[in-house]
This record gives C-alpha cells, sequence and structure tokens, in this order.
C-alpha cells in the first residue's frame, strides 16, 4: 500500500506552511465543524480549559486535550482553542521532552502521577497546532507544533528488523527483539500533513512501513485489526497479555483511514459492518478477534458515526454520549466534512 501522490505534493506543503508560491499568504480556511464543536465543548470543556472523560471517572488526558484543539481549530474557534492549549502546555508538558504526560486527575493529591506520554495525544495536538498556524496565521503555533513532531522523532520512533515503527509511548512498549504498538495512534491525515510539513527523510518510512504493518495486522475469521498488536522480526500477532479485540482502541483505525483516504485498507471493517447490517443484526461494541466472541451490547452512536464513514455514508450526530463517543462521532463529522 502506498501513499498517493497529490498527499506528497510541493503545494501541499507550500498550503501547510500557509503560503503559495511567489510568498502569496493562503486564506484561512473556513470553518467545517461549528455545530459538533458547540454540542462537545458545552458537555465536556471546563472552564479552565480541560477536557473532561465522563466515562472514565472525571480526568483528562491528553488524547482529548488533542481532539478537543483538533475541533476547536475546525470550527475556527480561536478562544477555546487558546484554553485548550494553555491548559495543556501548562499542566501536561513533560519537563524532559516536548511531549505530554498522558493522564491528569484532579481528584489525586499529584494529579500527574504518571509522566510517560501517549503517542496519539502528541500527535493531536502538534497536528491541532499546525493546522491552527495556517488558520490564524500563528508563527507561535507552528514553532511549537515542529517542536513536537521534532521530539516524536527522537523519542518514539524505532527500528525492529527492517521497520520504522511508532511506539505508544516513551517507556513501557519495548523488550528486546519486541514492540508493543497501538494501531489506531497511526493518525493517517496528521502524519500526511506531517510528511508534507517536514519531508520524506523525517516521516517517509514511518508511514510506509506503518501502512504495511496495518495491511498485515488482519486476524481472525473476519480480518480485524486489535486494539494492540505486537511485532519483532518474525512479524505481526495480537499483543500477549492484552484482550484479543477489535475493540474500542480499534475502532478508530478505520476514523483515521477513511480521513487519511487511504479506502483500500478500509476493506475488512466495510465487510464486517455491511455485513451486520445486511443480516439486520447489532453491530457490537468488540469482537475477540481469537474466540470469535461478540459484545453483548452495540457500538455506540460514536462507533456507529465512524461506520457511517466507514460505509461511505452521512455520518449520524451524537445522541448524548459519554465523553468518547461523542468525540468519534464529532470526529467522523470532521473527517466527512
Amino acid at each position: 500500500m502506498t501513499m498517493s501522490q497529490d498527499r506528497r505534493s510541493f503545494i501541499g506543503g507550500l498550503m501547510l506552511a500557509g503560503m503559495l508560491p511567489g510568498g502569496c499568504a493562503v486564506a484561512s480556511p473556513p470553518p467545517k465543524i461549528g455545530g459538533p464543536w458547540a454540542a462537545f465543548s458545552a458537555r465536556f470543556l471546563s472552564p479552565e480549559g480541560r477536557i473532561i472523560d465522563t466515562g472514565n471517572g472525571g480526568i483528562s488526558h491528553s488524547e482529548g486535550q488533542g481532539y478537543g484543539m483538533l475541533l476547536a481549530e475546525a470550527a475556527g474557534d480561536r478562544a477555546g482553542f487558546d484554553r485548550l492549549w494553555t491548559w495543556t502546555s501548562h499542566f501536561l508538558s513533560r519537563t524532559d521532552a516536548r511531549l505530554f504526560s498522558w493522564r491528569f486527575d484532579p481528584a489525586a493529591a499529584n494529579p500527574v502521577a504518571d509522566p510517560n506520554d501517549a503517542s496519539d495525544g502528541d500527535i493531536l495536538i502538534a497536528w491541532a497546532l499546525l493546522r491552527a498556524s495556517v488558520r490564524w496565521r500563528v508563527d507561535e503555533y507552528a514553532r511549537q507544533s515542529a517542536a513536537i513532531r521534532g521530539a516524536i522523532r527522537k523519542h518514539l520512533i524505532r527500528r525492529i528488523g527492517t521497520r520504522t515503527v511508532l511506539l505508544p509511548g516513551i517507556q513501557g512498549f519495548e523488550t528486546p527483539g519486541l514492540l508493543t504498538l497501538n494501531p489506531s495512534y497511526y493518525i493517517w491525515p496528521a502524519l500526511d500533513a506531517f510528511l508534507a510539513a517536514d519531508g520524506t527523510a523525517a516521516w517517509g518510512a514511518v508511514v510506509s512501513d506503518g501502512e504495511q504493518i496495518l495491511a498485515e495486522a488482519r486476524f481472525g475469521a473476519h480480518k480485524l485489526i486489535t486494539d494492540w498488536i505486537e511485532i519483532d522480526t518474525a512479524g505481526v500477532r495480537p499483543a500477549r497479555g492484552r484482550a484479543p479485540q477489535f475493540g474500542f482502541d480499534a475502532v478508530r483505525v478505520p476514523l483515521y483511514l477513511a480521513w487519511g483516504k487511504r479506502s483500500g485498507a478500509l476493506a475488512p471493517f466495510r465487510d464486517f459492518w455491511s455485513d451486520c447490517l445486511a443480516r439486520h443484526v447489532m453491530i457490537p461494541a468488540w469482537v475477540d478477534v481469537t474466540s470469535g466472541a461478540q459484545a453483548p451490547y452495540a457500538l455506540s452512536d460514536g462507533g456507529m458515526a465512524v461506520a457511517d464513514i466507514t460505509l461511505g455514508r452521512k455520518p449520524r450526530a451524537a445522541r448524548g454520549g459519554d465523553y468518547f463517543s461523542t468525540a468519534l462521532g464529532a470526529l467522523a463529522a470532521l473527517a466527512a466534512a
């Protein structure tokens, strides 16, 4: 699987920099998703600028901050974006690298007890800043994004055998000869934007090898990917010690593939979800790729919005679910915009 030529184009890099040939500034893109962002922020954005995960005890995390920043930028909400970025930078920034601790628990004596990062949060924040630097022509956003992208390359990219891979975080995912990966941390439209901004030497192998890994990570009767995988020189398999499920993490894989215009890689998800619909059965929240067992409850509204765009349909509106479901719905709306 290879990237289409348009995502590698020179003009794409110039547009990300906010310029066209001759030094002419690109007009700020129009807001795309004011309605979904207004609904999401009204329920989950605190006055001080943190996104509250209502399904996880009211904590905040770098993922949610990145989602919020991305949605605020897409909606043209500069004040909301700045509030989110200020809180994120102040409370989650690591002191040893331009990355972000993954979890903030306001009820704990030490709200950031675990300094480890999550690379999806780092990527989302860097991408949101890059987009914001174009929309509002703010050089500082561009500088901060570049610093985060550099830290991701320095601390989170590894070679195993002939492959270049993205670690889920700085700590806890490496043993000799074996790496544990989270496929949903490959946020394809963000990685495409980084490739356009920084060039093939910086991101080309991450993108091309990541595409190949996802193509190989198809398990069970339905050829679905799992929330966590492990990789060594022998190949790719569901990660040992973790539930072998296409579940709450992996549902984001087709979201990012659709958003990143990788339609060919969507086939297993399209096939599984369209088969459920054709048989008039519930689309389950998770599937165990080893046993074939399925969740006794349905995919959330946000997950169904992901299924909608995977199947080429307009994503449904969220109907008041928790943080994660509502975030998925808003992101699906942005991906389809």
